[in-house]
């Protein structure tokens, strides 16, 4: 890639924003905070409707901390942030539903699910090392898109229920958040068309307080008609403080579950660094190189597992926000992932965000699920992945059928060592896609060829 700075639409691109000043410095950074602010709290919102207590609070925590941790492994060469992933969603799901875990405390089956996640981050350091020692092409040959296209196609499939299930408490209500993504995505323009998960929720979640103002109810669990938007825990809570820290905890199953889905997570990693350097015009395939960006994303991953947080993932939002801005500066990002640490240390802040009707959660899930659902199928087409092939048609159905009909029936469960240990839908999937595709003859998929292709798996933010 070329490392000369053009200018875009008669902008000069700005490598060091210290020579703005430090008043759009920290604009900036505020800029690049809106932009992950909507995905990277959904990602808690939606977790905590499958009955697990996710922190809104340790997640921005974790993603501050976790952008910083990966600023530190690049060389600090990388304008990257470090949001929640949604890869794993499907993931907390099942272990939330595990019939081995029924009656569990969610607290405990939270950190299960969070000890999954410190093993897959922990993943990425083993495709760093091989990264380093085989290369890309040849790592990237027993992950072609023909696999990791249908583990996101089915990511977004076996979510797709929850998202119904919020939406159906109040379908006017996620309607209105739909249309505001809709309308935000496809005709808005500059920031707006990058911040459309946002725009969804708050727009929609000003409507539910006028409507609450003006009567509005709805019946809760029990029966109970209740206000539309309920304020009682906002008056509560302090204005600063700690949010208690679940440790992750480790069990055969909940690692089973949450560990493949590393392999999708670390192609959309892949595909956010070529989408960063070519947005930049700086190749950090090459420099600081992806042994170093996968190290920093997995660290981060397994650091905000272990206290209580989401994975992490780079966010494509961001690499929006860099093209929108022609600023290419770092130390932009090192702001935003400041501004997002500050925030982290209020439970009043916490509680305004879990005011939000479920019905907007709903609202949002819908068009979020079916886009990872879309991605995966965008990945696989990009990619010009030939599914006139034999062996490519057999990749995909095994995988669709084990990852779809294994996760309706809960997994398969067998006993090691007289250990009960569950493997979910996506698991087995990703194992018969990875073995298939190596044992098959006529794979033929090339990393590297494909610009367009290789930066096309990006199902971490929108």
């Amino acid at each position: 890639m070329n490392e000369k700075k053009k200018p875009i639409l008669g902008q000069e691109a700005v490598t060091d924003a210290r020579t703005l000043g430090t008043p759009r410095m920290l604009i900036l950074g505020l800029q690049h905070l809106f932009a992950m602010f909507g995905a990277t709290v959904l990602v808690p919102i939606l977790v905590q409707g499958y009955g697990l207590p996710l922190s809104i609070q340790t997640t921005l925590l974790m993603a501050g901390l976790g952008t910083l941790l990966f600023h530190v492994c690049t060389k600090f060469k990388v304008p990257a942030f470090l949001g929640s992933s949604f890869a794993y969603l499907g993931g907390f799901s099942t272990v939330a539903s595990m019939p081995a875990y029924d009656g569990l405390d969610p607290e405990l089956k939270l950190a299960y699910a969070l000890g999954g996640i410190v093993i897959a981050g922990l993943l990425y350091l083993v495709l760093a090392l091989l990264f380093k020692v085989l290369g890309a092409k040849t790592v990237m040959r027993y992950f072609p898109p023909i696999v990791t296209g249908p583990m996101i196609i089915m990511i977004g499939l076996n979510l797709s229920g929850s998202a119904i299930t919020n939406a159906s408490s109040c379908w006017w209500l996620a309607l209105v958040a739909m249309a505001i993504i809709v309308v935000a995505n496809i005709w808005g323009k500059g920031m707006v068309k990058i911040i459309p998960i946002l725009l969804g929720v708050v727009g929609s979640y000003i409507v539910a307080v006028i409507a609450t103002a003006c009567g509005a109810q709805l019946p809760d669990a029990n029966g109970v008609m209740q206000p539309l938007v309920n304020f009682a825990s906002v008056g509560e809570a302090h204005l600063i403080g700690l949010q208690k820290f679940i440790l992750a905890k480790f069990d055969v199953s909940a690692v089973l579950v949450m560990a493949p889905i590393a392999i999708a997570a670390m192609m959309e990693h892949i595909g956010d660094i070529s989408a960063i350097s070519s947005t930049t015009g700086h190749n950090f395939i090459e420099d600081p190189g992806l042994h170093r960006t996968l190290t920093g994303d997995g660290l981060a991953t397994a650091f905000a597992g272990m206290f209580g947080g989401p994975a992490n993932t780079t966010y494509g939002e961001n690499t929006g926000v860099l093209a929108l801005s022609k600023v290419y500066d770092p130390r932009v990002i090192r702001l935003a992932a400041v501004y997002a640490i500050i925030l982290s240390f209020s439970p009043k802040f916490d509680a305004l965000v879990n005011s939000i009707p479920s019905a907007i959660v709903g609202g949002v899930s819908f068009i979020l699920y079916g886009m990872i659902s879309a991605v995966g199928v965008r990945n696989i087409v990009e990619n010009q992945v030939d599914l006139t092939k034999s062996r490519n048609l057999i990749i995909a159905a095994v995988m669709f059928v084990s990852g779809l009909g294994f996760s309706s029936v809960g997994g398969v469960t067998f006993t090691v060592g007289g250990a009960a240990v569950t493997l979910s839908g996506l698991a087995i999937a990703a194992l018969c896609g990875v073995i298939l595709n190596a044992i098959l003859p006529g794979n033929d998929y090339e990393f590297g060829i494909s610009v367009e292709g290789d930066k096309s798996a990006d199902l971490g933010s929108y």
